[in-house]
């Protein structure tokens, strides 16, 4: 896909609701030992990219330095069921202190009274973080309105034929 295919649906209002959903992304990546890893995390879209937050010797930044590409879902619990899959590669960087990306994603999760007292926990707790940005270089939302998985639709245009 090209970035302005992947702009476009990133656009689309099912996307930009999931994106900015206060929800955590289903992020997988390959674990050292070669399994898949699957772990529902928080993140900030900046209308580009995904920006992951973590602390430096997480198994997720040891993976990452190995294999960097990733996949996330994000997706709704009710019916129909939408869903924004994204493909990418991780890009790490470490940062001194807390980031406020980080900062912002917490925010989504919680109340304003919950976020002071939180914020202020994870200012004193690390010293630096990981940044994990992923830059989309496939996406695809379903929304059972508008898309389909692929195999669904091929199964509807064949009974319509």
């Amino acid at each position: 896909m090209n970035q302005h295919e992947i702009a476009e649906i990133l656009a689309k209002p099912y996307a930009q609701d999931l994106l900015f959903a206060p929800a955590p992304a289903r992020f997988s990546y390959v674990a050292l030992d070669g399994g898949p890893r699957v772990v529902p995390i928080g993140f900030h879209f900046d209308g580009e990219r995904l920006q992951i937050f973590t602390i430096p010797k997480s198994a997720k930044v040891k993976a990452l330095r190995h294999n960097p590409r990733v996949a996330l879902t994000l997706d709704t619990n009710g019916f129909p069921p939408k869903m924004l899959l994204i493909r990418g590669t991780a890009e790490l960087k470490l940062e001194q202190g807390v980031p406020e990306q980080y900062i912002l994603a917490g925010k989504k999760v919680m109340t304003d009274e919950q976020h002071v007292g939180w914020t202020q926990g994870v200012k004193d707790l690390y010293d630096e973080m990981v940044r994990i940005t992923v830059t989309p270089d496939w996406v695809k939302l379903i929304d059972f309105e508008t898309t389909l998985p692929k195999d669904v639709q091929d199964l509807i245009d064949a009974k319509q034929a």
